[in-house]
């Protein structure tokens, strides 16, 4: 049994969610005190990534502390988790800590143990408490009172782990909500990302995202009330953030710095030396579960889990001179959903080092979101799609259908400062060409180190991977001849002509 001194866990995860959309970032359309409540008792992170800005990938890397091309299977999306990778959850309930989550855990998937019997990545789940929702698209999960029961499950003093897996703010939203129910003003947003059109359904569709996320963020406040009532907080690490970014064209599923870079506060009351520091060194999401082993006294390979890819935040934590030990992340992307012939991903890996963003599109003759004649599956369908889509054939809005669902270039470098929206490429000026070979040296470097089956082996073996669910294998083909359904979170009039 593991130490009573051990800190408790709560990992807070929406689903689908950007940075800087919070109002701890100074977002004023974007109500989230709980969120703030942690970053004013901790550490708020400014250049936080994910490897794989889509659900399955993402958390699968959360939850082994290895980027998802080092993953095998788990590196797609509607995947099958191979039973081999070890969780961070595994290996905390091994050692003693009571483990549980509410709502979304690892998903969507399936996942195996070696006898081929089911497996959930984190269990148990806690599930049974359920509310009336503000609107028919939020979930009936009652996640807070699931926390509470699990509370009520552990044992006197041992230490825990519970993942609260929001499923907001996934899609789909109820049109007006953020302003109907929400009494959001449209008026309030004061930037729409210059890759959307300025259109008031677009307007609309942030402010629904906005009163989801917030949903969110209430049921993290009765969970850090709860923690407060029964003493728990000042020894519990709360870490809250997002798998990907917000469900929106060019964002969700993609490689640019509103798909991988994500909200994140931590606190941990006894554990973090000088609270309400703000984070400008870079983390990637990998880290975590190295985080979380190193404070519960585990030393990984006495665990069965494969060498962890991540590095401890200890350094942050304790605010050493030499906190600042990534001077590097790294994003890359296989297969997501659906819509391709003979079931092929958009493959892509890219670094974000000294503020800049350098990316190489292996396949770029592929459509990156999904074939038009399939509707682009890797973007929920939405207001905002329907408006650029809408537009794509006039002179005034095709470039917005471009810059969401057109082809790219081989490669592409951007410096965030100036161009966080990604939309001045640099891959080709001249200015930039030495920069732009020593990023990509850095990226295929790491790359090979970490024996990623793109760089050193055939990269097609993330293709032929199967699906976990069967209704989506050789989807494009049954799908042009008639013998498959639209996928649901897909509309038909997303469906193009090539």
């Amino acid at each position: 049994m593991v130490k009573k001194s051990q800190p408790n866990i709560l990992f807070a995860l929406a689903d689908d969610a950007s940075y800087p959309f919070a109002s701890a970032y100074g977002c004023d359309w974007m109500k989230t005190p709980a969120f703030d409540a942690v970053a004013r008792s901790g550490l708020l992170f400014h250049k936080a990534y994910t490897p794989n800005a889509k659900c399955a990938p993402s958390r699968a890397a959360i939850l082994t502390g290895r980027n998802s091309w080092q993953l095998e299977a788990a590196a797609n999306h509607w995947c099958n988790f191979p039973a081999k990778f070890k969780s961070v959850t595994d290996t905390l309930s091994e050692s003693g800590y009571h483990v549980g989550y509410t709502g979304k855990g690892w998903a969507p998937g399936e996942a195996l143990k070696e006898d081929a019997s089911p497996r959930d990545v984190i269990c148990p789940a806690y599930q049974s408490k359920t509310l009336a929702p503000p609107t028919s698209c939020i979930s009936p999960c009652d996640y807070a009172a699931n926390f509470e029961d699990f509370l009520d499950d552990r044992d006197p003093g041992q230490p825990f782990f519970f993942w609260y897996g929001g499923n907001e703010p996934h899609r789909p939203y109820e049109y007006q909500s953020g302003s109907n129910i929400g009494n959001k003003r449209i008026e309030d947003i004061d930037t729409v990302p210059p890759f959307w059109p300025d259109d008031e359904r677009v307007r609309h569709d942030m402010v629904d995202h906005a009163f989801a996320l917030e949903y969110f963020d209430s049921h993290l406040a009765k969970m850090l009330a709860k923690l407060e009532q029964i003493g728990e907080l000042e020894n519990t690490i709360v870490v809250v953030t997002a798998d990907n970014g917000m469900p929106f064209p060019r964002i969700k599923g993609q490689a640019y710095d509103f798909s991988n870079r994500l909200p994140l506060a931590i606190s941990w009351p006894q554990g973090i030396a000088n609270p309400a520091r703000e984070v400008e060194s870079y983390l990637s999401f990998i880290d975590f579960a190295p985080t979380f082993l190193d404070y519960a006294g585990i030393a990984p390979e006495t665990t069965g889990m494969h060498s962890l890819t991540g590095r401890s935040l200890r350094p942050v934590f304790e605010n050493a001179p030499s906190h600042q030990q990534r001077d590097f992340v790294l994003i890359g992307k296989e297969r997501h959903d659906i819509g391709r012939p003979n079931d092929v991903g958009y493959p892509i890996r890219g670094i974000v080092r000294d503020d800049f963003l350098y990316v190489i599109n292996f396949e770029p003759d592929r459509w990156p979101a999904g074939n038009p004649e399939t509707g682009y599956p890797n973007c929920d369908t939405s207001p905002t799609k329907t408006v650029i889509l809408e537009g794509r054939n006039t002179k005034e809005r095709h470039r917005y259908w471009e810059l969401s669902f057109g082809k790219r270039a081989g490669e592409e470098l951007y410096h965030l400062p100036s161009d966080r929206n990604c939309l001045h490429n640099l891959a080709s000026d001249s200015d930039h060409k030495s920069l732009k070979s020593q990023l990509r040296a850095k990226l295929l470097d790491t790359l090979r180190a970490e024996e990623d089956p793109r760089i050193i082996a055939d990269g097609s073996v993330f293709d032929h991977y199967p699906y976990a669910d069967p209704r989506y294998q050789n989807f494009y083909e049954r799908f042009t001849a008639g013998d498959a359904k639209t996928p649901p979170w897909v509309s038909k009039s997303d469906i193009q002509k090539s």
